[in-house]
């Protein structure tokens, strides 16, 4: 790939991401450091890695093979921390799902990944033992907070973790000889359209994201503390709150349970970090709750966010509160993680900032050639970090993976200073009175309204066919939606937007449907839409 491979150092023929991540801070002497904090408990670098090393030798025991997938479907806490590298360790492959599903999405995981061996939380345990009774490839479920009474996961042996990691005591836990190129993990995609698909990495992928986006845009440092809303099994978090700050010797601070606007002030006034992961959606929350004109937040030096478009409004409001820049970004289970982001002291909000170091993209039209700077297109992005394709999907391989480069749904256009905005995604676009339309325009716009609190826009036909804009609205407190509060948005929007992207309807909401990543559960709104016919 030429220069883009000058970006990182070059990888010993022996490389494995425990090493590179967990065993060299215990190499290098800081196996006395915090590593991980989690309630009143912490780990340092070198409890997390003799506890690691025997949790390597009781996934030998249990029979797990090289290139075999272990699933993790555990909360945050130090149990997720020490099976994830336990599994690479063993050379075997990490799949990682929400704890917060149903027996049958459990059960396509474990017909999917045909894991030898599970670890699940307790509580995921009355949806997770029936499907995993139906999985023949399962031969142990190892159970964090202790199996129920009378647990049965069919032909599965049931065991307790720490009984499980009791068994491996003397056995071997050495770290197996992997390369830069053997299998390391599974990403799943977010699943917008039938089951989620696992993009497969390699040691190498994940490395390769750290050296350039961790190491040479976010900036981590040994000293920081980093806290982060999205939960450990997403990527963007298990990057930004688990490896990136093991590459530098830094710490993290765990909690399991749902990430709510309280819980984030109450562990930033215990903990001071330094670097909050977030999302759109919880900067928006914590702006808008009581406690934000009271609260301490002068520890945090970097923030984050990705997973959505962060509109410009709530950037500004975000700075003017705090003085802390967020650096938004773009990337893809494809890629592992971002590749296109802001950078300290280099902010264009709106924008998803400019391509990070090792990357390449390209803004093109459907027949893949390059388009003009503020033309809007698909966007193709290479970089080492590149995954070799989908699992037991061909033929979806072939349409997003070209050689060195994948292609993305999404639909970006480049200024001419080099910032990327992204316009949505080639399924999310409507054209109205024959003009491409991007949804997300028009909800910054509307999101600019003191009365919006958020703001998602869909096409839907008219009593003539033709698409128009649909605005689903969760009000902000004490507003109510309706007719008045319809004329008030639509005069507002005048000056803002083209006549023809003026939303035709609204519909009004307390809060709008969102998936496990924390995105808008666009889908959720299209369904209720289509089972309701035309507007």
């Amino acid at each position: 790939m030429g220069s883009l491979r000058d970006a990182v150092p070059p990888l010993p023929d022996r490389f494995n991401l425990c090493s590179y991540y967990l065993d060299r801070n215990v190499e290098e002497g800081r196996g006395d450091s915090v590593a991980l904090l989690c309630g009143d408990e912490r780990r340092t670098y070198g409890e997390l890695a003799a506890r690691v090393e025997r949790l390597t030798a009781a996934l030998r025991r249990a029979g797990v093979r090289p290139e075999e997938r272990v699933l993790l479907v555990l909360p945050d806490g130090f149990e997720f921390a020490e099976a994830w590298f336990a599994t690479l360790r063993a050379g075997a492959v990490f799949a990682m799902v929400s704890p917060l599903q149903k027996r049958e999405s459990f059960e396509y995981y474990l017909r999917y990944s045909r894991a030898r061996v599970a670890f699940v939380h307790a509580d995921c345990c009355p949806e997770f033992l029936p499907a995993a009774a139906e999985a023949r490839w399962l031969e142990r479920v190892v159970v964090v907070g202790g199996p129920p009474e009378g647990a049965d996961a069919g032909r599965a042996a049931v065991e307790d973790h720490e009984a499980f990691l009791a068994g491996g005591a003397g056995g071997d836990g050495a770290e197996e000889p992997t390369g830069p190129d053997d299998l390391a993990g599974w990403l799943f995609t977010s699943g917008s359209t039938g089951h989620p698909k696992a993009c497969v990495h390699a040691h190498r992928d994940f490395a390769y994201a750290t050296e350039t986006y961790a190491l040479q845009v976010a900036g981590y440092r040994r000293e920081d503390l980093c806290l982060s809303v999205p939960k450990l099994f997403f990527g963007y978090a298990t990057g930004t709150n688990l490896m990136f700050p093991f590459r530098v010797g830094a710490a993290s601070v765990l909690f399991p349970g749902r990430s709510t606007a309280d819980r984030l002030f109450d562990l930033i006034e215990r903990h001071r970090p330094t670097f909050l992961t977030s999302v759109p959606t919880m900067i928006n929350n914590m702006l808008r709750s009581e406690r934000m004109a009271g609260a301490d937040l002068s520890s945090l030096r970097v923030c984050l966010s990705a997973g959505e478009a962060l509109p410009p409004k709530l950037y500004g409001e975000w700075v003017e509160r705090t003085g802390v820049e967020i650096l938004d970004g773009i990337g893809s289970a494809e890629m592992f993680h971002i590749y296109v982001s802001n950078r300290p002291g280099d902010v264009k909000p709106g924008s998803l900032g400019r391509v990070v170091p090792g990357y390449e993209v390209q803004i093109v039209d459907p027949a893949g050639a390059p388009v003009a700077d503020g033309e809007p297109g698909r966007m193709r992005v290479r970089g080492g970090s590149t995954a070799l394709g989908y699992w037991a999907d061909r033929e979806k391989s072939w349409e997003t993976f070209q050689g060195e480069w994948c292609t993305t749904a999404d639909v970006f256009r480049r200024d001419a200073d080099g910032y990327y905005f992204y316009e949505g995604r080639t399924d999310d676009l409507m054209k109205v009175s024959g003009i491409w339309v991007s949804p997300l325009e028009i909800e910054d716009a509307l999101l600019a309204h003191p009365a919006v609190a958020e703001a998602c826009v869909l096409g839907c036909e008219d009593a003539d066919h033709l698409v128009k804009p649909l605005a689903f609205v969760a009000v902000a407190d004490g507003r109510r939606g309706g007719d008045e509060l319809a004329a008030e948005l639509k005069t507002w929007l005048q000056g803002r937007l083209a006549p023809h992207k003026y939303p035709r309807w609204f519909r009004w909401r307390d809060a709008l449907p969102r998936n496990d990543r924390g995105k808008v559960a666009r889908r959720v709104l299209r369904d209720e839409l289509d089972a309701e016919g035309a507007a």
